[in-house]
């Protein structure tokens, strides 16, 4: 699908956003193992978590979904998991395939994990490392490259594992394989990524300022029922935060948001650089905490990102690049060469579509410097989504202030992340 951007007079309404992808995986998965039956309402309909389900299915977890986006889960414990009479399909979700790795590959079973072309060509380097520590036999195409074939486990070996780069699929993975084994397996981090595997499974954590993180894990971890609303997806809302602020008449208000902390960087990223948000009924769904937003037109200053705050914005760097090119000044992002290895190559996608605009820019092999100007008018360009949700919906809010249509090919991959994205834009476009 081809979708056309027109230049909007304004944006303005209210959203009800797609549920959180991340908090849906793990709902999803942490419920199969568990020894009881959870209720997940608001589960994401989009494709990545859905892959999830399917791929529980084959596993022989009873998954039954309803209409009004709830999921009943009926946990089969550690060791209830069937082995899949075919490959488990993944999708395009990274999520999916590396968490559901360490499942598989910490309850001993024999199992193909594959994805789409996409997701076959993203290294799994990271987990298939610490996961042959563990024990578990695990071969991959070049070594490290889908489909993984998951042999079974040697011995339930546990491990004191130092995460390489801030992952919080690393760190999970590594985590759900401690959980089927008799001792602690330790997971040691210097810089916090998202933390929604160690709230939802309530383990047990160490914290001593200057040294980091500890979480730990083993069998006698008593996996929490997973009943709870998810909340609305901060990632998707990142989108709408940046077209309000950058665009000169826009009031966006967005309900039921999570405001994780480690997911919600770009928000205090954008209120340095002077955004209009205001953030009301905060409470709490689960053991997450959600709110209200509303943004308004706002007058940007360029900013800096170093590498210690790239993990809890990794996802939102694309958008965040665009409000940066509304911003006074001359803003820089480094320490953020994860991007490149993403869906697709997401520094060299931004400086494509940011070349095609007419943006004044520089890419590093880490990340960008960007020069801003508060009055830029993008050119009209034909611009690719290069199969990647996330460059496919910043490149719609950047046109939004073109000089005229700009047409994004290969759109409808954002239902990957936001089914009703183009739809939402629609909304906000249209109420005046």
């Amino acid at each position: 699908m081809n979708q056309k951007i027109y230049p909007s007079d304004s944006l303005r309404g209210t959203l009800t956003l797609p549920a959180d992808k991340s908090i849906s995986h793990r709902a999803a998965l942490f419920a199969s193992i568990a020894g009881k039956e959870s209720n997940i309402t608001n589960f994401s309909q989009a494709d990545d978590p859905q892959s999830t389900l399917a791929c529980l299915r084959q596993l022989g977890v009873p998954v039954e979904q309803r209409s009004n986006h709830s999921v009943t889960i009926k946990g089969v414990g550690r060791s209830g998991l069937h082995t899949p009479d075919k490959p488990l399909d993944c999708g395009n979700s990274g999520t999916t395939m590396r968490l559901l790795s360490g499942i598989v590959g910490g309850c001993g079973l024999e199992a193909t994990l594959s994805g789409d072309k996409s997701l076959n060509q993203r290294p799994m380097r990271r987990i298939i490392d610490p996961l042959r520590e563990m024990g578990v036999e695990i071969e991959a195409r070049k070594g490290e490259y889908a489909p993984l074939q998951i042999k079974g486990r040697k011995e339930n070996t546990s491990l004191d594992f130092t995460l390489p780069i801030a992952s919080a699929q690393l760190k999970s993975c590594v985590l759900l394989a401690g959980l089927f084994g008799t001792d602690d397996t330790i997971v040691r981090e210097k810089l916090q990524s998202r933390d929604h595997t160690e709230r939802l499974l309530n383990l047990r954590i160490e914290e001593k300022e200057g040294s980091g993180r500890k979480i730990f894990s083993n069998n006698q971890v008593q996996i929490p029922e997973q009943s709870y609303r998810v909340p609305a997806d901060f990632s998707a809302a990142s989108f709408w935060l940046v077209a309000g602020a950058i665009h000169p008449d826009a009031e966006i208000e967005m309900t039921g948001v999570g405001l994780n902390p480690t997911r919600t960087a770009l928000l205090d990223i954008l209120n340095e650089m002077g955004a209009d948000i205001s953030v009301y009924n905060e409470t709490n769904e689960g053991r997450e905490p959600v709110g209200d937003l509303i943004v308004k037109s706002s007058s940007l200053k360029a900013t800096n990102i170093s590498s210690d705050v790239v993990p809890n914005c990794i996802d939102e760097i694309p958008i965040l690049a665009v409000a940066m090119l509304f911003a006074e000044g001359t803003s820089v992002i480094r320490g953020a060469e994860e991007l490149r290895h993403k869906e697709t190559d997401r520094l060299k996608a931004i400086a494509d579509i940011f070349t095609k605009v007419g943006a004044s820019f520089e890419v590093f092999e880490d990340g960008l410097k960007i020069q801003g100007n508060p009055t830029f008018i993008p050119e009209r360009a034909r611009l690719d989504s290069y199969d990647d949700h996330r460059i496919a919906m910043s490149a719609a809010v950047l046109t939004l202030l073109g000089d005229g249509p700009s047409l994004i090919r290969n759109a409808e991959v954002a239902k990957i992340s936001y089914p009703t994205f183009w739809e939402d834009l629609q909304t906000l476009v249209l109420t005046n």
